[in-house]
């Protein structure tokens, strides 16, 4: 453990983003189906889902928003339906985060994970 106090203190802004991004993972089902995501080689349909996870459609429509929201998972729009994927930009940071909040390294830059989506531009 380090016992030196940082030389600079966390900027608020991205202690913030960091607890987003912290309480976004703090529900197993989340993880699990980001774990699985991770597995996947194209988008998915929310539809695919209640296979392979024990909750119903509307419980991973729920934590796919919550994902979505932090920037964790990519959501593309194809006519009626939506399709969801990894954000890999937005993933590559968090373990980023956790050393950063630990005083393991300096920070990365936050901003570079966007929930619009993983060329940083809007939600396909």
């Amino acid at each position: 453990m380090n016992n030196t106090v940082p030389a600079v203190l966390l900027p608020r802004q991205t202690a913030e983003l960091y607890a987003q991004w912290f309480r976004a993972l703090a529900d197993p089902t989340r993880v699990q189906l980001l774990a699985w995501l991770a597995d996947q080689s194209v988008p998915v349909s929310v539809g695919q889902l209640p296979a392979v996870l024990p909750v119903g459609q509307s419980t991973v429509s729920h934590h796919l928003a919550a994902l979505a929201a932090v920037g964790f998972v990519v959501v593309e729009r194809r006519g009626t339906s939506s399709l969801y994927s990894l954000n890999p930009r937005c993933l590559d940071r968090f373990p980023s985060a956790t050393d950063v909040v630990m005083g393991r390294r300096p920070a990365a830059h936050p901003a570079e994970c966007s929930p619009t989506g993983a060329d940083g531009g809007a939600q396909r």
